[in-house]
Formats: C-alpha cells, structure tokens, sequence
C-alpha cells in the first residue's frame, strides 16, 4: 500500500468568525476586526518563517482578518512584505476576499531623494514594489506613513488618490498626521472623490496625544481610527515588573523605540499599580491596555504586534472583558497623573 504524507494545505478555522467583534471604519462601510496584527517586528527575513506562519494563521483562525505592512518593515527593508507574500501564496491566497491587508509608505526605504517622503513618485512606486513583494493584485488599505514637510500635502493625496484609482488599493489613509493635518487631507480627498478611510496614531495609556483634538477630527470627518503600539513596545505587560529582561526590547541596547531609559522607578511604580488594577478586573495588563484603547469610541481597531502565538491568544483574551466602570477610569487616570 502506498502511504501518502499528511496533507500539508492550511483550513481555516470555520468557527473564526463567531467570537471576534467587528466595527464600521469611520462612516464606511468596511468593518476591521476589533484587534488587527502588525507585521512591523518579528517578520522579517532574520526572523522564523514557521513562526510567522503560526502566528498568521492563529490570527486568521480567531477571527484577525486585518494584517499591516509598511514598505520598510523588516529587518531588513521590505522583508516583512516578502515573508507575508510567501505565506499568502502557500496557505492564504484561497481567502484573499477574506482578508484586509495594508501597507504604507512614507519613511526611508531606498537610497536617494526618491526613496523617503510623500511625492507623488515615491508613493506610487512604493507601492508598486510593495506589491511585487506580497504577490498581491491589490492592497485593502494603502497609507501616507508619515506627513513630509517637504511635499505639498495636496500631491500625496493626489498620488493616494490615483493609487486607488489605478486598482492598487481600495481604500487609502494616513498615519501619524496632526489634527489639522488629517482635516486637510481629508478635505482634499473628497473632493477628488475618494474618501479618507482611516487614520493610523500611537495611543496608549502613556502616549495619549490623539485625545487632544484628533479624535474629535476623526469623528467630524467620519474617518476611522487604527492605532499602534497599545502595549507601548511591552512597557504595559508585566514584562518589567521584576526587572529588565536581557531579550525584551528595553533590554536590547540598539533599540531606539524603547530603552532601559524608558524603564524608570517611577514608570515602573505606575505599571505596578496599573497590574494591580487588571488583576482586580480578572485581567493581564497587557488585556487592560487593549482593552483600554478600545474604550475610545473613535479606535476601530487596536494594532497588536506578536512574537509567538501565545501573545496573540493573550491579546484576544482582552476582548471578553472591554467594559470599564467610572471609577477604574478614573484609578487608571490617577495612576498616570505624574
């Protein structure tokens, strides 16, 4: 008798659906799941590629239909889009319909005056080489990674425009722009007539910048908001609750997003106090922090970053308790008062 190998192909959870919530983006109709994974760490060509592999395919079978690239993440620069693109093709490609996948571009990707900024050249082809690298037909979402001072915001929304115009995208938003900035740009992109879907800000309990007129921008435009770094680069995990792990990113001396200098007596008093509060709510603090995020009526979607699987099922925990009383708001605001 002949004996075959065990069939290789990837099923999809069928039950994926049944327990993620889904929100409208903004005053479309598109919805993003409530947690949305990042590829900006962990995903690169130095990285595991069976890593990679469970921990997108864990995602999809929770119900994590949103995956997010930009041009440059990696290390190194655009390795992340390459190792999407191998999974894609090998095991998620029959659920491309199912998928919403993303990528930017704004920050520094190739040498020279046309490889960093908001013209309408680097934008387009960006997202041109972006495609090539994850073997797609199109991006759901395609972003202006970061404002360019240097160019007339009115030709990077020309050039988003276009981009959806071409068939590259479907939609398009912006990420990091100020206030006044996201006004303009949406302004100008309806009345080119493709409308500013989403809006990509840090927010975190430590980083709360968009509650000082941005989400109310956000709202009177009805665009939607995804935002990044809630965990703050781990910061608010117990991670650093008994000290500076050598392999955590703060432990990293090259690391420039999080430092040992982040790591103070005084942050880690307030992380102390803050994973006392999760615990009373039956909670890790890193569910906490997501949760807290998701609170804010403007986040549609909270942008976890993962280095295993298990962090992934971590986060996902966070969705089964969302609700918070006035006075764990309140506790929380008193905590990070100084």
């Amino acid at each position: 008798m002949i004996q075959h190998e065990p069939n290789p192909i990837y099923v999809a959870d069928a039950n994926r659906y049944a327990e993620m919530p889904y929100r409208n983006c903004g005053n479309s109709g598109l919805k993003l799941p409530a947690l949305s994974l990042g590829l900006w760490q962990n995903f690169g060509a130095v990285d595991s590629l069976s890593n990679a592999t469970a921990m997108l395919h864990k995602a999809f079978d929770s119900g994590i239909t949103h995956f997010d690239l930009a041009n440059n993440y990696g290390p190194p620069y655009g390795s992340a889009e390459s190792t999407f693109g191998q999974i894609f093709a090998k095991s998620l490609a029959p659920y491309r319909d199912q998928l919403l996948i993303s990528s930017k571009a704004g920050y520094d990707m190739w040498p020279g005056p046309y490889g960093i900024g908001g013209s309408r050249k680097y934008l387009i082809s960006s997202c041109d080489q972006s495609l090539k690298r994850t073997g797609l037909d199109y991006f759901d979402i395609f972003y202006h990674h970061c404002p360019d001072a240097s160019t007339p915001i009115e030709e990077s929304m020309q050039a988003l425009d276009y981009i959806v115009r071409s068939g590259r995208a479907l939609y398009v938003g912006v990420s990091s722009y100020s206030p006044e900035q996201t006004a303009k740009a949406a302004a100008i992109l309806k009345d080119l007539g493709t409308p500013l879907l989403i809006h990509q800000p840090k927010y975190n309990m430590f980083v709360r910048n968009i509650e000082d007129g941005l989400t109310d921008t956000l709202k009177e435009q009805g665009v939607g908001a995804i935002v990044f770094s809630p965990l703050a680069q781990g910061l608010l995990t117990d991670k650093y609750l008994q000290g500076i792990p050598s392999d955590s990113r703060a432990g990293r001396s090259e690391q420039i997003y999080l430092n040992q200098s982040h790591v103070n007596p005084q942050v880690l008093q307030q992380v102390s106090q803050l994973n006392d509060l999760a615990q009373q709510r039956g909670q890790t603090l890193a569910q906490m922090a997501i949760a807290w995020v998701l609170r804010q009526p403007t986040v549609t979607s909270a942008l976890i970053g993962a280095s295993r699987v298990s962090q992934i099922e971590d986060s996902l925990t966070a969705l089964k308790n969302l609700h918070f009383s006035a006075e764990e708001l309140a506790q929380i605001d008193r905590i990070l008062a100084n």
